[in-house]
This record gives structure tokens, C-alpha cells and sequence, in this order.
């Protein structure tokens, strides 16, 4: 028998790679630097490569996955829109995807730890996108 925590740690990650993937959509076309756009596609196939590995063990446990929180994701699209809007740089682009991926993992090292009976290799691919955000967050930096 399959624990619940397993697939609602699957879910969890589901809902981040979604919210990271519409983020990065969100800000890439205000980039003005090629190598900062370059930083943002090269994460988001990172991303989209996990989020398939996610769908398939989410289809062998017959769920359906989870979008994100639609009030956090309304909330970072305004965010996101209001502050592009007022300043387009690639500094404030660095600035608001690094706030994202610090959200994002915290979020996703809470749920690794209230979903403790998750299998391993689940709780491997959250850890898998926790670096991936931590990565991304940290070559950011150059842009700040």
C-alpha cells in the first residue's frame, strides 16, 4: 500500500514546478542580458524535465497532481506585474525570481518534513528541486 504522504508530497512538488515554470515565464520576456534569459530557460527545462518524471509516478498512483495555491499565484502575478511595471531591469527580474526560489524552498523543505513517510525516491525528487531552486537562486545573484 502506497503511503499518503508520498503522494501528497508528489502533489507538493507538482504545484512548485508548476508556480517556478509560471514564474519564469512571467518575467523572461522583460530580460534584457542573454545570459540571464539563458539562466531562466536552461532552469525551466530543469523544471518541466522533473515535472514529467512527477506526472508519470502521479498517473501510476492515479492522481491527478495539484496546481498552485490560486491566491499565491495571483498574488506573485500581481507582484510580478506591478513591480516589471515599474522598474523592467534584470536586477529587479534577479530580485523578485530569487524571492520565488526562497519561497519555494521552504516550502518544499516543509512538506519533505511533515510528509516523513514518503518513499525515498519521492522524497528524493523534492530534494532534487530544492537544489534546483537553490541553484537557480544562487547564479541570480550575479544579477543583483
Amino acid at each position: 500500500m502506497i503511503e499518503p504522504d508520498t503522494i501528497k508530497l508528489l502533489r507538493e512538488c507538482d504545484a512548485g514546478i508548476k508556480m517556478g515554470v509560471t514564474s519564469i515565464d512571467e518575467v523572461i520576456h522583460h530580460v534584457k542580458s542573454e545570459k540571464l534569459r539563458e539562466i531562466l530557460k536552461d532552469s525551466k527545462a530543469e523544471h518541466e524535465k522533473l515535472r514529467s518524471e512527477i506526472e508519470t509516478m502521479l498517473s501510476d498512483y492515479e492522481d491527478e497532481g495539484k496546481d498552485p495555491n490560486p491566491i499565491a499565484k495571483g498574488m506573485s502575478w500581481m507582484k510580478t506585474n506591478l513591480t516589471l511595471g515599474i522598474d523592467e531591469s534584470d536586477k529587479k527580474v534577479a530580485d523578485l525570481m530569487i524571492d520565488g526560489c526562497d519561497m519555494g524552498v521552504k516550502s518544499l523543505s516543509r512538506y519533505l518534513n511533515q510528509y516523513e513517510a514518503s518513499q525515498e525516491k519521492v522524497k528524493d525528487i523534492a530534494k532534487k528541486l530544492i537544489r534546483i531552486e537553490e541553484h537557480l537562486s544562487k547564479d541570480l545573484r550575479d544579477f543583483l
